[in-house]
């Protein structure tokens, strides 16, 4: 299958990065599926589609009649077959936890034509993992958006241990309809950006924890220091303390490396609820969520 194939996408999961990757692939053009297992999540993930771009249309930057395109093309569903009947490309972004992705890779495979190429949203899961509950596991990729996914430009392409020359040139080319760059990556913990990422923001939760500096010193230290367009700490709250500390222990489960061991005080601000601006608080206050 080449890109120019692909008509149909089926998006599965409806939080915040699967409404964006839905998004990203109605604004380019595609018919979208948008699938949650209740009725109250898909439409949370229109409401978080929509009240951006409104945000947009009264700054001047979008019409309204854009916005109506962009929504139009996505379609929100709750049963899982309905969701990828007639799509080419099915798109996971549920949580990341590896029983869940296996369990559903599982279904998807008995509902999908044997042809359809499965796509993971994983930021450091094994792909492999994941196709091996399938019979296509050629044909099953990483395929890691960024967070906000219609803004961020970057995608990591990611080959598990049976994934085909094919599927990863049909995945790096629906990146480029979509308007995306592509790194290639293989299946390796944390991939690029993550295994780079997550040790600087860990290390940043151990130095608040010693002491060395407040929050704020240490989010503008970073910010001035390296240029960085956010601190550690401001970005961990944007992403999520609870996102942030899954990854870190799969690293460190994956790889046992000491440097990825997740700070005391990361795990306890994710006990206490405070996983970052979703929580209405995180390493900072942001009032009620």
């Amino acid at each position: 299958m080449r890109a120019e194939q692909v008509k149909k996408i089926a998006v599965i999961g409806a939080g915040t990065m699967g409404a964006g990757i839905a998004q990203t692939c109605a604004a380019a053009g595609f018919q979208v599926t948008m699938r949650d297992i209740e009725q109250r999540l898909v439409d949370g993930g229109f409401r978080r589609i929509r009240d951006p771009l409104m945000k947009r249309v009264e700054k001047g930057k979008m019409a309204t009649s854009e916005v109506e395109a962009i929504v139009s093309k996505i379609r929100g569903v709750v049963d899982l077959k309905d969701a990828v009947a007639g799509a080419q490309v099915v798109i996971e972004a549920v949580f990341e936890k590896m029983d869940i992705k296996r369990e559903l890779y599982s279904e998807l495979d008995r509902l999908c034509p044997p042809e359809v190429v499965f796509a993971s949203n994983t930021s450091s899961l094994s792909i492999t993992e994941m196709a091996s509950v399938t019979k296509r596991a050629d044909r099953v990729v990483g395929m890691h958006f960024f967070n906000p996914a219609p803004v961020m430009k970057l995608v990591e392409v990611i080959r598990g241990s049976e994934t085909s020359n094919e599927t990863v040139q049909l995945v790096k080319d629906l990146c480029g309809k979509l308007g995306k760059e592509v790194v290639e990556v293989k299946e390796s913990p944390g991939f690029v950006v993550n295994r780079l990422l997550v040790p600087m923001m860990n290390e940043a939760f151990n130095l608040l924890q010693e002491g060395v500096a407040s929050a704020e010193d240490i989010d503008k230290a970073m910010k001035l220091g390296t240029n960085m367009p956010m601190g550690p700490f401001e970005l961990a709250d944007y992403t999520g303390l609870d996102i942030g500390l899954d990854v870190m222990e799969v690293l460190f489960r994956e790889t046992g490396d000491p440097k990825f061991r997740p700070s005391p005080l990361l795990r306890k601000y994710v006990r206490a609820g405070r996983v970052g601006r979703k929580a209405g608080r995180g390493v900072y206050e942001y009032g009620k969520a």
